[in-house]
């Protein structure tokens, strides 16, 4: 049965694919030899995917009553970044995976060369869409775009993602500590969600006491995202996944399953759900939609 909140969260995704359509569609040019970057660009950009950082962005916007069309030139730029570390991180010298969301991956299409420079485009593109936006942006609105900017590109930089990405490699075949295991994912995908909370916050004009919920809120609920992760690598299938699963133990990757077990796992999955819900307590009702998302990054099996 389709529920409200599916139907919310199709809009919601909907809005985002017409605007990645028409951010992505800017950089074409018919006349350009190197157009099959542009479709190497495309086919990973807009092969689906839940979109779920963009939505939890549009989740907060609207809880914090704010126009989207404000804040959807960040979004959509956090979604080009998002899929930039995916072609990335399908490479053969990275994770070597044969499919994402359920067909090919970049390089098995394009080629490894081809899809390091599809990779590098998109990251280009998302700076030079909210560069854009911010050179013809209100002077009333221009500090906080500059703010989520600048807050997107630590987040997605050498001090965020791909700090994650490297205490990944660098941990495969190791025993780790706790707190090295919680660093490297609050990094390598806690980082891009938050920025997905915390962007629009900025831009929304979020006050003191918002922000500072939101910013529990995005913790916690990236903490989720990545041991339900973890746990659908063991108990999830191609089918669902749109990937091959058992992957983190061929690799003998460092996860919350190989630390505390599946049952464990679940445990502070849980935990970590209640927590973010909680602090959305001083929204009320305004919250009702970005609870249920919450609760649906729990319950997925995707």
């Amino acid at each position: 049965m389709i529920t409200h909140f599916d139907k919310k969260y199709a809009k919601f995704s909907n809005v985002i694919n017409v605007n990645l359509e028409k951010y992505i569609s800017i950089q074409k040019d018919a006349e350009m030899p190197w157009a099959s970057l542009y479709n190497s660009v495309k086919y990973s950009l807009m092969a689906g995917g839940k979109r779920l950082r963009p939505v939890i962005g549009l989740a907060v916007a609207e809880m914090l009553d704010c126009d989207f069309e404000k804040i959807l030139p960040y979004l959509c730029a956090i979604e080009m970044i998002h899929t930039y570390s995916l072609i990335h991180d399908d490479l053969p010298v990275m994770d070597n995976d044969d499919y994402r969301r359920g067909i090919p991956t970049n390089h098995k299409v394009f080629g490894e060369a081809k899809a390091v420079l599809a990779g590098d485009a998109l990251l280009n593109s998302a700076f030079e869409t909210m560069l854009s936006d911010v050179s013809t942006s209100d002077l009333n609105e221009y500090k906080g775009k500059v703010d989520a900017m600048q807050f997107i590109a630590k987040a997605s930089g050498i001090n965020g993602m791909i700090a994650g990405q490297v205490l990944d490699i660098d941990s495969e075949g190791k025993k780790i500590s706790e707190s090295t295991l919680k660093q490297m994912h609050k990094l390598k995908t806690g980082a891009l969600i938050k920025a997905s909370v915390l962007a629009p916050a900025y831009i929304c004009s979020a006050t003191g006491e918002q922000f500072m919920k939101l910013e529990m809120f995005s913790e916690n609920i990236g903490l989720a995202f990545q041991i339900k992760d973890d746990i659908l690598d063991v108990v999830g299938n191609f089918e669902n996944m749109g990937k091959k699963m058992g992957g983190d133990e061929i690799k003998n990757k460092s996860t919350f399953i190989s630390m505390y077990g599946l049952e464990q796992s679940k445990v502070k999955l849980r935990e970590a759900t209640r927590n973010a819900i909680s602090s959305l307590d001083i929204f009320g009702e305004k919250a009702a939609f970005l609870i249920e998302l919450t609760e649906f990054i729990e319950k997925r099996n995707k």
